[in-house]
C-alpha cells in the first residue's frame, strides 16, 4: 500500500518550528551552531523547532539574521496555503509574541509581500531591525513613534490612526507605542514588507 504524503501540521507553532528546521538544515547548521549565532540557548531552539514554545519578535529576528533571512519570510513559510488565494480569518494566522502585545502573520510564501498585524507593542524603544525588503507601516488604531536610522541620521516620526510610513530596505528601524490616553493593547499596526517572487526560499535576499 503506497505511503500517503505527510500532511502539514495544523499547529502554527509547529509550522514555524518546521520552517526554521528546514532552513537550518539547508544551511548545514547544527542547533548548537544556530544558537551561538543567534545568541539564544540550545534548549530554547530545540523546543522551538519541535513546536513546544513560541519565540518573541526579537528572538525571531536574531534567528532569521543567523539564517540569512527575515522574520517575515520565516513566518510566511510557516503558512501552509499553496493556493493562489490566501484567506486569513480574524483570530487566525501564525501568532508571535511581541513586547507589550502580539503579532500575527497574514501572508503566505508564494506572494511578493509579507504582511504582519501588530496588536499592542513596546512602550520603550528596543533593538533596531533591518531587512532587505522595503517596508510599509499603517496605523489602524492608536498612535506610535517610529525611529529610523536614515542616511542623514536618526529620524523620529509620530504616526496616529490613518497615518502611514514607507522606508527602503536596509533601513534600521524600531517603533514604540505612545501611551497618552490609550490602551496599549488597543493599538493596531499593519506592516507590509516586500518579498520578490523569485525569493521563494527564506534566505534568498538577492544580496
Amino acid at each position: 500500500m503506497p505511503n500517503r504524503p505527510t500532511e502539514p501540521p495544523d499547529d502554527p507553532d509547529q509550522q514555524l518550528g518546521d520552517a526554521i528546521r528546514r532552513l537550518r538544515k539547508k544551511r548545514g547548521l547544527t542547533l548548537v551552531q544556530l544558537a551561538g549565532s543567534a545568541g539564544l540557548s540550545h534548549p530554547f531552539l530545540s523546543q522551538l523547532e519541535r513546536g513546544l514554545t513560541r519565540p518573541s519578535m526579537p528572538s525571531l529576528h536574531r534567528i532569521a539574521q543567523a539564517l540569512g533571512t527575515t522574520q517575515q519570510a520565516l513566518l510566511a513559510h510557516s503558512a501552509t496555503s499553496p493556493a493562489d488565494i490566501h484567506v486569513v480569518r480574524e483570530g487566525t494566522g501564525t501568532p508571535v509574541a511581541n513586547s507589550g502585545g502580539s503579532a500575527r502573520m497574514l501572508g503566505a510564501p508564494q506572494f511578493a509581500v509579507h504582511p504582519v498585524e501588530y496588536t499592542g507593542g513596546p512602550t520603550d524603544f528596543e533593538e533596531y531591525y533591518d531587512h532587505p525588503g522595503d517596508e510599509f507601516l499603517y496605523v489602524v488604531h492608536g498612535a506610535i513613534e517610529v525611529d529610523l536610522l536614515g542616511p542623514d541620521g536618526r529620524e523620529l516620526h509620530r504616526l496616529s490612526a490613518g497615518d502611514s510610513l514607507l522606508y527602503p530596505g536596509g533601513t534600521p528601524h524600531r517603533w514604540r507605542v505612545l501611551t497618552e490616553d490609550q490602551d496599549i493593547l488597543g493599538v493596531r499596526v499593519l506592516a507590509v514588507q516586500n518579498a520578490p517572487r523569485q525569493n521563494a526560499e527564506p534566505g534568498a535576499t538577492g544580496q
